[in-house]
Parts: C-alpha cells; sequence; structure tokens
C-alpha cells in the first residue's frame, strides 16, 4: 500500500512541477475529500487557472498515536472565468489506522467525487471552496456529503 501511495504522490509531484509555478493554492478543508479534515495543495496542469489539475492532501483523525491516516488525491477540472469556478474531481482518499482507534486495522481506499464552486483570485489572496463531495465505499454510498475550504492561491 506504501508503495502505491508514493508512486501516486512522485507521479503528482513531477505533474505539477512540469507545468507553470502559477495557479496553485494550499487550504483546509473541512469534510469533503479528506473526509473530516485535511490540509491540502492542488495546482493546475497549465498556465491557465482552468483546465485539469489535480490535488494532493494530508489529514489525521484520533488521539495521540491512535488514529487514522487520510490522504486525499484527485483529478480535478475547473470550469469559468475572472477566479469563479465550477469544480468537477475523480479522485481517491487512503484511510488508513491503528486497532486501538477502530475495532480492527483499516488500510484502504475511499472513492471521493467533487462537484463544487471555487473562488479563486487570478492574481492570488485567499481562496475558498465549497463542494458536495459524495464518497464511495465497500457497499456504501453517501451521496450527499459535502466540504468547505479555506486557504491562499499563488
Amino acid at each position: 500500500m506504501r508503495n502505491t501511495i508514493c508512486s501516486i504522490l512522485f507521479a503528482f509531484i513531477s505533474l505539477s512541477t512540469s507545468f507553470s509555478q502559477s495557479n496553485q493554492s494550499v487550504y483546509a478543508e473541512l469534510l469533503g475529500n479528506g473526509l473530516i479534515f485535511s490540509f491540502n495543495y492542488d495546482t493546475r496542469f497549465s498556465d491557465k487557472p482552468t483546465g485539469l489539475g489535480g490535488r494532493f492532501g494530508l489529514g489525521f483523525i484520533g488521539k495521540g498515536d491512535e488514529g487514522a491516516l487520510l490522504i486525499p488525491m484527485q483529478l480535478n477540472w475547473l470550469l469559468g472565468k475572472d477566479g469563479k469556478y465550477f469544480e468537477i474531481g475523480l479522485g481517491t482518499t487512503y484511510v488508513g489506522g491503528t486497532q486501538e482507534f477502530f475495532e480492527e486495522d483499516i488500510d484502504h481506499f475511499v472513492g471521493t467525487l467533487t462537484f463544487g464552486y471555487r473562488r479563486q483570485p487570478l492574481d492570488g489572496g485567499f481562496m475558498w471552496k465549497a463542494a458536495i463531495t459524495p464518497i464511495l465505499a465497500d457497499g456504501f454510498f453517501w451521496p450527499y456529503y459535502v466540504g468547505f475550504g479555506l486557504g491562499y492561491s499563488f
């Protein structure tokens, strides 16, 4: 599982560094693709503020060394102009947890979607987003999950 996550992270970093150093953002997300709370990095895979991009995040729920590591990864597409965008995304969130926090050790991926609004100024600065973020897991589908993000774009 760690090899899979490392491979995905390496591919994401390679893609994001091969394009422009503009149209990037960092933000904290409550609920959403990080399931509870996550810190995220998002970039476009071109010089344009719209089009294909991706995000990679990191979250943790629990207490001390007991809990779950959450790693949201997603490809997304921004449609719109002038810093006002409709965001569509498809990805996965890795969930890995300890037996003490859950009834058994958890080590799997959950499917995620995003359909939302993003306000991200063209010249950088404060950004925010709100979205419906359906979750798909083993025999489980939660269509009305939501997420809210606040951060900084550059």
